[in-house]
């Protein structure tokens, strides 16, 4: 359970943070009820309690301000919180939960979280249904749309955002039950969304027009299983992150999407290592953030285990991704995000804790870590 005390100084803390560093937020998912025993990610009994960890991220490392109970799962991308354009809402989804019926196995989830971060107190303020398995999500840049990925059924669901409430407006039906969409990133203009599928190897693109969101069967390739996902501040191209081979042990890779071409396609490709399983842009777009597991969720009896996992710094131009700087990390380790240019946050589910590193351009440095309520597994910044 959370610990009341901390709920409680976490109050006082935010209600002190002046607005201006309502950008510095980060909003930390954590499933309690997952637990890697020799490579096999299993039901604790009993199970714990998920978790939304909130951060002050104006100070490094960053500071917790407030955790909460609310669902989440450590199945799907740890692209699974979204911050709204205005920094005050954050909305978590959980694509698994414990069986009722069975408490030592999980079934799919469809709920949507709200969370109101941007008041005095953080506060769970409404929940909303997607479909089977809600992964990754994305809200608009103008914030009045919410798109999220269903991996259970092949769909993207459409929400209405209209202050705290989130209101269906419709289903992206990609006619692939199998399809696996995992995360949904929206460009800056807009008007248009990726949609990673990692269950037949496709990035969907669709088209937003106001509140309208259509998808004309427009499909790209990018690499075997892609799944995580990030679009450059300028729009120009998307970084998609690979995961099809790190069960063999053979590398993956981060493909780069030209979104200026017509059609957009795949122009370049970059090996990151043994599954990349979070990416993240710099606010300023200059450089790539990437967890690699690096067979470190494997058991520790196989010939593919490493007692390691890797953050990987890739300098970003000119299309092309440029290793630059690389650290050690935790096990198993998911999300990933920058809190400003030289400030990186890596998420590791074994050691429950999100680790920080700073970054001076060439080099990573560990710079603490943040023990959380839970196994981290999805994470996302507020806007810079």
């Amino acid at each position: 359970m959370p610990n009341r005390m901390l709920i409680a100084l976490a109050v006082l803390g935010l209600a002190a943070l002046p607005t201006s560093i309502a950008a510095q937020i980060v909003v930390s998912a954590n499933d309690g009820s997952a637990v890697l025993v020799d490579g096999v990610n299993v039901v604790p009994s009993p199970p714990g309690t998920d978790t939304v960890t909130i951060l002050d991220a104006s100070q490094t490392p960053p500071r917790v301000i407030a955790e909460l109970e609310a669902p989440s799962s450590v199945i799907g991308p740890p692209q699974n919180v979204a911050i709204s354009p205005d920094n005050r809402l954050a909305v978590v989804s959980s694509s698994t939960k414990v069986d009722p019926a069975d408490p030592t196995r999980t079934i799919p989830d469809d709920t949507l979280t709200v969370i109101d971060i941007g008041a005095g107190t953080p506060a769970v303020v409404g929940t909303a249904t997607a479909g089977p398995m809600a992964s990754g999500l994305s809200f608009t840049p103008d914030g009045r749309l919410l798109l999220v990925a269903n991996r259970g059924n092949g769909t993207v669901s459409v929400f209405t955002v209209s202050g705290q409430t989130l209101t269906p407006a419709g289903t992206i039906d990609f006619e692939a039950p199998a399809s696996g969409p995992s995360h949904v990133a929206v460009t800056p203009d807009g008007r248009r969304a990726l949609v990673s599928r990692d269950g037949d190897s496709f990035v969907s693109v669709l088209a937003i027009e106001g509140q309208q969101v259509t998808y004309d069967g427009e499909n790209l390739a990018a690499g075997l299983k892609p799944y995580g996902m990030a679009i450059t501040p300028d729009g120009h191209y998307a970084l998609v992150a690979n995961v099809g081979g790190g069960a063999t042990g053979s590398v993956d890779t981060v493909a780069i999407i030209d979104l200026t071409l017509e059609p957009a396609r795949t122009v370049n490709y970059a090996t990151v290592g043994v599954t990349a399983e979070g990416i993240a842009l710099s606010p300023d777009g200059r450089h790539a953030a990437v967890t690699v597991m690096n067979g470190s969720n494997a058991a520790p009896d196989s010939p593919l285990f490493n007692d390691f996992g890797r953050l990987r710094v890739f300098a970003f131009e000119a299309g092309a991704l440029r290793p630059v700087a690389e650290a050690r990390v935790g096990h198993w380790c998911q999300g990933v995000v920058w809190t400003n240019t030289s400030t990186v946050l890596a998420q590791c589910p074994t050691e429950r804790e999100i680790q920080v590193f700073t970054f001076d351009g060439a080099a990573l440095t560990p710079a603490g870590a943040i023990p959380v309520d839970g196994a981290p597994v999805g994470i996302a910044a507020g806007t810079q």
